[in-house]
C-alpha cells in the first residue's frame, strides 16, 4: 500500500528506533525532510490502536515515517542519523522499553532502499565496532499507520517531558557509549 506521504518527487522512508518520540526530533532537524510521522508497522493486525501496540499485542513497531526531497537529502543520510539514533545491538528493546514494539528496523520502500539498508548494515557489522551482531531487521515497508494525536503531537507539546524520558531511560548514555562523539544526541 503506498504511503500517505507519496507524492511527485517526495519519497518516504520509514525506521523503528524504539519510543516513536526518539527518532523525530533528529529527522525533523534535516534540511529537504519534509515531514515526519510517528506511528506503527511491520505487524499482522489492521488498524491497531495505540494500546494494542503498546502491549504487544499486534507485532507492529513503533515507527517513524520520513517524507523527505531526494534532490536536496540522500537516503544514505537518513540511514546514518538512523544508526546513530539507535542500539543496533539490542534485539527487541530500545534503551527501557522492551518489547518487540520496540524493535529496530529499517522498512524499505523499493530495492534501492533495501540495498542500500543491507549495505549500511553489512558495513556497521564488518566495522569491528562492535562485540556482537547487528541485530537491526530490514524488511519491506508495508502498511503504516500513524499514531493517534496525543501520540504523534507528545514530542511538540510535552519536549520537557521527552528530554525526562531520554536522561531516565538512559538513551543518551548508551549512544554515547556505542557511537561516541557521533552519536545523535539532540
Amino acid at each position: 500500500m503506498p504511503s500517505a506521504n507519496a507524492k511527485p518527487g517526495v519519497a518516504v522512508a520509514t525506521f523503528a528506533g524504539g519510543c516513536l518520540w526518539c527518532l523525530q526530533p533528529s529527522y525533523d532537524a534535516l534540511e529537504g525532510v519534509i515531514s515526519t510521522t510517528p506511528g506503527y508497522t511491520g505487524g499482522t493486525k489492521a488498524n491497531p490502536t495505540d494500546e494494542e501496540v503498546l502491549d504487544g499485542e499486534t507485532g507492529h513497531a513503533e515507527a517513524i515515517e520520513v517524507a523527505f526531497d531526494p534532490s536536496k537529502i540522500t537516503y544514505e543520510k537518513l540511514l546514518d542519523v538512523f544508526w546513530h539514533n539507535i542500539d543496533p545491538l539490542t534485539e527487541n528493546a530500545q534503551f527501557c522499553d522492551h518489547g518487540t514494539q520496540y524493535r529496530t528496523a529499517i522498512f524499505y520502500h523499493d530495492e534501492m532502499q533495501k540495498r542500500l539498508a543491507k549495505s549500511a548494515k553489512a558495513q556497521l557489522e564488518a566495522s569491528g565496532m562492535f562485540a556482537g551482531p547487528v541485530v537491526t531487521q530490514i524488511a519491506k515497508a508495508g502498511t503504516f499507520y500513524p499514531a493517534r494525536d496525543y501520540r504523534r503531537e507528545s514530542f511538540d507539546r510535552n519536549s520537557e517531558q521527552y528530554l525526562f524520558y531520554r536522561k531516565s531511560c538512559g538513551r543518551d548514555a548508551r549512544l554515547r557509549q556505542i557511537w561516541g562523539a557521533s552519536a545523535a544526541i539532540d
